[in-house]
């Protein structure tokens, strides 16, 4: 093989493909060559004149290597890994690195085994890093608790490369045994950051630790502080947080080798309608960026702060990763390539892939009987504390507000847009219920519920009275998990999530209907977030500032502890 390869590549022996006629875009040297791209045996063996068995005239188009995602909740996209394979590839994704906590945080080990084994045999290659924080805090309930003897197996693998982000940045900083313990078991391979408006000697000790990469800068001065510290920054543009229109302007000439970009989670309506990597590329040459320079960050730099060898670039004996692009304008590639080998023409898989094989995983709702007065609590105080969103963020603001009250009992207020909050715990029947306010949500009717609520999805649901979102959360049990909107007691729309309460086993396009019927049906009740249900997951999330919710309360992210809701 090696002999025949260099034969080859020297022009001996006639190569299996020849790419002619295009614009290669070459991310190593940073220029555009017109030449044409030889491959064999699924690698790049060189530029040029060679003799091939095949060729295919490329009509001037440009050629590129295959996008990498390098930061992907695949689980969030609420798609099996088969259905995101067929979803990204046509819009040049040939590798994403998944970190699956969210599956784990509901399914443990077995949630890790079922991902490994549904990445197999796909048009996609499936690079993993092994969650680093389930729980993330032990501020809410998970479904399991992964240890570093857990993990340490899986670190050998060869599709893991590396820790995934670690969120308990308050652990490390203060020297969590069990957390340094995860770290310290890593040693060749990538650990991942998650530190949300870290700065100063905080973030110098986080990033001493070892931890080497972020994707949590919203702001120019955030990621530049962190950017001079050493960290890779993941530019992130996502639907449920966008940042690239903060960031992109940090990258220059001189630096762009220490960024890449992420999309975080993708939701299927925005895949279709948009892109996933294609449609950040598209984004950030559109605000100024160099394309070359932005194909860099898309694919090149990803591989190079992971080590894929063989990844990111067209040049002898890498992978024949390739896309074919009409212009840098056009968010589609007419040819995507994986091993040489064409998968996907013109927005569309040559072959429509499905799940290997049936993978058995368990039901992950677990729920105590529920009643209307489990939803109650009294009013203990003249105001209280309340989560108001910020657009288009995961962070929060932690505000009081006067307490709105009926006959004794803490209600929703409409007229103020101050709507009750409750996370029902769901993996040991515990009944733990965690009951809050939110402004910002805008619901004038109903409620509304999913049991996708990072990190630990539990059962979160917001609503104008009790038995709307009592509703609203019991068809969700009945679904085994999904997403639900309720008025007068009545299901409008639903989805069911059948795999682990966060994964469907529809088609993308039939997701993507059923999601905008939900939508549509929140948005009549007066939801004001473009996406109401991605807005609600993250505001169990208590490890992203400032006040979040979950099964055991408030929680005031600053200094990290459970809250009463009252003042």
């Amino acid at each position: 093989m090696l002999d025949d390869f260099i034969k080859v590549s020297s022009g001996k022996k006639p190569a299996d493909l020849l790419l002619k006629g295009g614009r290669m875009v070459n991310v190593l040297s940073g220029e555009i060559i017109k030449t044409d791209v030889a491959v064999y045996k699924g690698k790049i063996c060189g530029f040029g004149k060679y003799k091939s068995k095949e060729s295919i005239d490329i009509k001037n188009r440009y050629i590129l290597p295959g996008y990498i995602d390098g930061h992907i909740h695949i689980e969030s996209s609420l798609l099996t890994v088969s259905e995101f394979a067929n979803a990204v590839v046509p819009l040049g994704t040939t590798s994403v690195v998944a970190e699956p906590h969210e599956i784990v945080n509901v399914l443990g080990l077995a949630g890790i085994k079922y991902m490994l084994e549904s990445a197999k045999y796909q048009p996609l290659e499936v690079y993993f890093m092994m969650p680093s924080c389930v729980p993330a805090t032990n501020l809410e309930t998970s479904g399991a608790v992964i240890t570093a003897g857990d993990i340490l197996p899986y670190l050998s693998e060869k599709w893991v490369v590396g820790l995934g982000e670690m969120m308990n940045f308050t652990g490390v900083i203060n020297g969590n045994k069990e957390v340094l313990d995860k770290i310290k078991m890593v040693s060749t391979k990538k650990i991942d950051g998650h530190a949300p408006g870290l700065s100063g000697k905080a973030l110098s000790a986080y990033i001493s630790a070892g931890i080497s990469s972020d994707h949590e800068s919203t702001t120019y001065e955030e990621a530049a502080e962190k950017l001079r510290k050493g960290m890779h920054i993941m530019i992130r543009e996502g639907t449920a947080t966008k940042n690239l229109d903060a960031i992109v302007d940090l990258v220059t000439p001189a630096n762009s080798s220490n960024f890449s970009f992420v999309s975080d989670d993708r939701s299927p309506e925005d895949l279709i309608n948009q892109g996933h990597i294609n449609y950040i590329v598209k984004r950030a040459v559109k605000s100024g960026l160099d394309p070359v320079i932005a194909i860099k960050l898309a694919t090149l730099n990803t591989a190079r702060y992971f080590n894929l060898k063989g990844k990111g670039a067209i040049a002898p004996g890498y992978d024949a990763d390739l896309q074919v692009l009409k212009s840098f304008r056009s968010p589609a590639p007419v040819m995507v390539f994986k091993k040489g080998k064409i998968v996907a023409e013109n927005g569309k898989l040559k072959k429509r892939r499905v799940k290997p094989k049936d993978i058995y995983i368990r039901g992950s709702v677990n729920v105590k009987w529920l009643v209307e007065d489990d939803f109650k609590i009294k009013a203990r105080g003249s105001k209280v504390k309340t989560i108001k969103l910020v657009p288009s963020q995961i962070i929060t603001e932690y505000k009081k507000y006067k307490t709105p009250v009926s006959g004794g009992m803490l209600v929703s207020d409409t007229s103020r847009d101050m709507l009750k909050i409750c996370v029902v715990e769901r993996h040991r029947a515990s009944g733990d219920i965690g009951i809050g306010m939110l402004k910002g949500m805008g619901l004038k009717s109903g409620a509304i519920a999913t049991s996708v609520a990072h990190d630990s999805h539990n059962i979160v649901s917001t609503g104008v009275n009790d038995k709307d979102i009592m509703a609203a959360v019991i068809e969700v049990v009945k679904m085994g998990g999904g997403l639900a909107v309720v008025k007068d007691e009545k299901v409008m729309e639903s989805l069911d999530l059948p795999i682990a309460g966060l994964m469907s086993e529809l088609p993308i396009e039939q997701v993507k209907e059923k999601l905008i019927k939900l939508k549509k049906a929140a948005k009549d009740l007066g939801a004001i977030p473009d996406d109401p249900f991605f807005t609600l997951s993250f505001l169990c999330l208590p490890v992203i500032p400032q006040l979040k919710i979950t099964n055991k309360g408030l929680v005031d992210v600053d200094k990290f502890k459970i809250v009463g809701l009252f003042n």
